[in-house]
């Protein structure tokens, strides 16, 4: 897969049309779907959505169907083609809040927007269940702007074999960072053998500093109080892991197509280096600003042209200190761990995830001790027998065994 960023080549780019659409001078604005839209990467992409309508026009949007009246309060606000909700128990009362606007409903009527007829699907639905989503939008031609890492991860051979040139744009802020540094080296940054290593940055997240023995009795509020970013629940405490981590580790390898051991995660606790790229002459160039997921979010909807006024920027007239340090393996397994699983590939991907979304669920209702969870999820992928993930039903097939094999663990160790 070429960089994601990478500047259009040709009719064949996905990006070509983008070139097109939504730019000053443009007909029409820019057509979005957000998958995920009451979450909290939908919200901040709605925001960035509103504040420009010249650019940008929402026509689906797509949600669980636990947030009905947050839903329908977008659905009013953005006035979109057609909307999409995952539980069908949603449908009914949505209808009764919305009016005419079309409703479709379950995994076919999510898969159905993802795959309407637009210049962007936003994919910001947490987890593996995004993975049918992205397939959709591929499948359909669209471009993706990602923010469900899952669905990359686990299914990674299927995904890169559906993705053309300039077909993903990445939304999470370290990979955007990564692929903005690529695309600022020129020529270089598009060629592997002139990247010596990717510098993944971490926050540390709300344990940082402390001892493996000092997380022992760690409870899921202290868990949830991120120290930079405000995210969703499952992301929240992915980061105080640093299984998210994990996971951007095994997303930068898919995505860029730089092996596993020129991939480094450095603790850099102001999160304003989302991350860098160290080129083989000794250079690095990074990527800085305050931690806002509105910028990257507003990069991929906008691409290749940056959103005017997305985010704060870093403010150079006064003092700043940064500092960076190496990760503790230790106290945090998660990404060593992740490297293991993203060199064997195949189906031991989606095993990781899979085991974790269960044992963080776990965790949160106090089933199971923090460090059980990565130490459970570790169990899961050690029994795994790894096969090629050679279709969707092999991915989900891996998934699901891996969820029934973490709640026996979780319930064994309940016991």
């Amino acid at each position: 897969m070429q960089t994601p960023l990478a500047a259009p080549a040709g009719p064949a780019d996905s990006t070509a049309a983008l070139a097109r659409a939504g730019r000053p001078g443009a007909a029409e604005p820019r057509s979005i779907v957000v998958l995920g839209s009451t979450g909290s990467v939908g919200t901040q992409a709605l925001e960035v959505i509103e504040r420009d309508p010249a650019s940008f026009r929402v026509v689906g949007l797509v949600a669980g169907g636990g947030q009905v009246d947050l839903l329908a309060q977008q659905v009013r606000r953005f006035r979109p083609e057609v909307v999409a909700v995952a539980d069908e128990r949603a449908v009914p009362a949505l209808r009764e809040a919305i009016g005419p606007v079309p409703v479709v409903a379950g995994a076919e009527g999510v898969a159905q927007v993802a795959a309407w007829p637009c210049d962007i699907v936003l994919n910001g639905i947490t987890g593996a269940v995004g993975l049918t989503s992205t397939l959709a939008a591929l499948s359909a031609g669209r471009v993706l702007a990602l923010a469900n890492k899952e669905s990359l991860i686990i299914g990674g051979p299927l995904v890169k074999r559906l993705a053309g040139p300039g077909s993903i744009l990445p939304v999470d802020s370290e990979h955007s960072a990564l692929a903005q540094c690529l695309w600022a080296a020129g020529p270089s940054g598009h060629d592997p053998a002139q990247v010596r290593r990717l510098v993944i940055t971490a926050s540390g997240g709300p344990f940082r500093g402390r001892a493996r023995a000092e997380l022992t009795g760690v409870t899921p509020e202290q868990a949830l109080k991120h120290p930079t970013w405000d995210m969703g629940t499952m992301i929240t405490l992915n980061s105080a892991t640093l299984v998210n981590k994990g996971l951007e580790v095994i997303e930068a390898n898919l995505l860029f197509d730089i092996p596993f051991d020129r991939i480094t995660v450095v603790v850099h606790p102001q999160s304003v280096v989302h991350s860098m790229v160290e080129f083989v002459d000794g250079s690095t160039i990074a990527q800085a600003s305050p931690p806002d997921m509105r910028l990257p979010i507003s990069l991929t909807l906008g691409w290749p042209s940056r959103v005017p006024g997305a985010a704060g920027a870093v403010d150079w007239t006064k003092a700043h200190t940064w500092t960076f340090e190496p990760l503790d393996d230790e106290a945090f397994p998660s990404v060593a761990l992740a490297r293991h699983v993203g060199t064997q590939g195949g189906t031991a991907p989606a095993v990781y995830n899979a085991a974790n979304e269960e044992c963080a669920e776990a965790f949160l209702a106090r089933r199971l001790p923090f460090l059980g969870i990565v130490d459970t999820v570790a169990a899961v992928v050690g029994e795994h027998s790894v096969t090629p993930a050679g279709s969707v039903e092999e991915v989900l097939d891996a998934d699901a065994w891996a969820r029934a094999r973490a709640r026996e663990l979780v319930a064994a160790q309940e016991g």
